[in-house]
């Protein structure tokens, strides 16, 4: 019989565009709700908050003496500080009873619960005792060796987003998190289908003409590492009734159907000629491909459902699957584009180390405006989780160095062979709640965004220096009486965001600010012998408001800096602070009591350079759609 020829041999781009054309959108084809221990490699489908904070208690990182730090002030080698030891110490798994007051210290091991009134932690090594004393030999600063509450993930925080694939760094996170199931798009299902009368299954025995089916293995592996659940459907020969079959069991049972060879339209290839009676409209879309290799490539829609009939050669199979079937199967399961790895970055501000430790730092990867890589150091401390899980890649500082200069270069590793995730929008600067709304929707739309949280004064810095596309602020200017716009220099716009509503929270019944304005409140709380406030980082447009509230008052607590509203509130809400400035949404949250100080706004700061970009155009397109602003008002955010 003469071999019949390809009817419509077409470009590859004319291909997918027909092909992606016939499929329509593509979206993941349900949700699920999965043990925790079978979640690894899955896509989540919701973002997850935490319903809990992480670490739950404030904890020692140290084993050591836990103490009030000003009692420390000024103890050297030739001039210690002595302590009275309480006889109480912090056991593990329990919350110490007895209170440090100053002039006493209790011992505490390395996680264990930091008694109420310490604010630091001695190491044992910078110690020694002298019968019922202990004998301080090394000042220590408020916040010493000290994890807070709530610093690495705090209660109602979003950790992870919808669309993340779960490694073993985010199962970590859902654990430490106390989640035990999880809700994940469901794999599609791909059926497989081997067909022809020289093909036989490894493992059986070879006889002359036969060739093993390698294809099924190949593509089925292929469709796990795109996050489908490959269903094989066996052999089937060269029968036309057989073939039929088979197909009709495939495309009732499964999301996509792959089969391979039979498309080169030759006598006893079958394939191509029993799709035109089985599939339902439009059918065969596109039968021959201008590859090399992959050009019998059959590309056909029956409804909405892909069926692809590849080459029968294995490199041209892998290689037309990865072009063309991929990335439909990759946006079933929920899955985004793989990335392309980076591996060198400049440092955007000075790094030090300690000399004789070889240190290795977690880092965020994002671009200034030459295209240079710039790796943005992270890290709450060696017991974070979600640091981990953030980071982009790592760089090695030798043992011999202890400073990385501003600018220098670094070599960036990837984490466990993972190509460094590029987004399509950088944020950097101040955090809020709202910030959570608008990329959570724009996650929605394809767009994904990358946040490092360095507080509104660094966002700023990194926008005049073009390393990132906006920045979140809420920078107060005390002389003005203004917020971000005074900060507002040549080849940066300001983009108005929305209001948040911050005030001092304290716990619900305590007579010190219950009914109470916030100004009069704070003024005669802290003349308070047993107050105990907790601040905000420096740099942060809170800390402003702190300081003109405060004056020149220094309470207990003055020293110790959260680097979040969230914090604050866990703070407050857990006892080891009475008060302290934090938006009203997290009070909320919190169930803690709410006394109105001053509408702040909070802004984006944008390089004019980057103004034009497709991903920061969507942001501000979003910003002020009327579907987002809802979502901020009904979170407790002003227009």
């Amino acid at each position: 019989m003469k071999q019949e020829q390809f009817l419509d041999v077409v470009s590859r781009d004319e291909a997918e565009r027909r092909f992606r054309e016939a499929l329509g959108e593509l979206t993941p084809t349900g949700i699920e709700t999965i043990p925790l221990d079978r979640a690894l490699g899955r896509v989540l489908a919701v973002d997850v908050a935490s319903p809990v904070d992480v670490p739950g208690f404030d904890r020692s990182n140290v084993d050591g003496y836990a103490v009030q730090a000003a009692d420390t002030f000024g103890a050297g080698e030739h001039a210690p500080k002595r302590l009275r030891r309480l006889s109480e110490s912090v056991r593990m798994g329990g919350v110490p009873e007895g209170v440090v007051t100053p002039g006493t210290t209790m011992a505490i091991p390395t996680g264990g619960v930091v008694p109420r009134g310490a604010d630091a932690v001695v190491m044992v090594e910078n110690t020694r005792l002298d019968g019922a004393d202990v004998i301080v030999e090394k000042a220590v600063t408020p916040g010493r060796a000290v994890t807070y509450a709530g610093t690495d993930v705090a209660q109602g925080e979003i950790v992870l987003r919808a669309r993340d694939v779960l490694t073993s760094r985010e199962t970590g996170i859902l654990a430490a998190m106390g989640l035990a199931t999880v809700r994940v798009f469901l794999r599609p299902k791909v059926a497989i289908l081997s067909t022809g009368d020289e093909i036989i299954a490894p493992g059986e025995a070879m006889t002359p003409g036969k060739i093993y089916d390698s294809n099924l293995r190949i593509l089925a592996d292929a469709v796990r590492e795109c996050g489908g659940e490959p269903v094989a459907m066996g052999i089937t020969p060269d029968d036309p009734a057989a073939l039929r079959a088979v197909l009709g069991r495939a495309l009732a049972g499964t999301a996509v159907v792959l089969l391979s060879g039979g498309t080169s339209k030759g006598p006893g290839d079958l394939n191509v000629r029993a799709l035109e009676e089985v599939l339902s409209p439009p059918g065969i879309l596109v039968h021959g491909v201008a590859l090399k290799p992959g050009k019998p490539l059959c590309l056909a829609v029956s409804g909405r459902e892909p069926v692809v009939i590849l080459p029968g050669f294995p490199t041209s199979a892998i290689f037309t699957f990865h072009e063309f079937v991929a990335p439909v199967i990759r946006a079933l399961a929920g899955r985004d584009e793989h990335e392309v790895p980076q591996i060198a970055a400049r440092l955007p501000f000075r790094v030090t180390s300690e000399i004789g430790r070889t240190e290795y730092v977690l880092v965020r990867l994002t671009d200034d405006e030459s295209g240079a890589l710039v790796a943005y150091p992270i890290g709450k401390g060696s017991g974070s989780v979600t640091t981990w899980s953030q980071a982009d890649g790592y760089f090695v500082v030798p043992k011999h160095l202890e400073i990385l200069d501003a600018g220098e270069q670094v070599a960036i590793l990837p984490l466990a062979g993972e190509r460094a995730r590029k987004a399509d929008l950088v944020i950097i600067g101040s955090h809020c709640v709202g910030l959570d709304v608008i990329v959570g929707r724009l996650r929605g739309r394809g767009v994904t965004a990358k946040l490092i949280a360095v507080g509104s004064e660094g966002g700023l810095n990194a926008v005049r220096r073009g390393e990132c596309d906006l920045a979140g602020a809420h920078l107060f200017d005390p002389v003005s009486g203004e917020y971000n716009a005074p900060f507002v220099t040549p080849g940066i716009a300001l983009v108005r965001g929305y209001g948040r509503l911050q005030g001092v929270v304290f716990r619900r019944g305590d007579a010190r600010f219950e009914g109470l304005r916030a100004e009069d409140a704070v003024r005669g709380a802290v003349l308070l012998a047993d107050i105990v406030m907790v601040n905000r980082n420096r740099g942060s447009g809170t800390r402003a408001l702190y300081d003109r509230l405060l004056g020149d008052a220094r309470p207990a607590g003055y020293g110790v800096e959260a680097s979040s509203h969230h914090a604050i509130a866990a703070a407050v809400a857990q006892g080891r602070a009475d008060f302290g400035v934090a938006i009203d949404i997290v009070a909320k949250d919190r169930g803690l009591g709410f006394l109105p100080l001053a509408e702040e706004r909070y802004d984006f700061f944008v390089p004019e350079a980057r103004r034009n970009r497709p991903a920061v155009q969507a942001f501000f397109e979003e910003l002020d759609h009327p579907g987002t602003r809802a979502a901020l008002l009904e979170r407790g955010l002003l227009p």
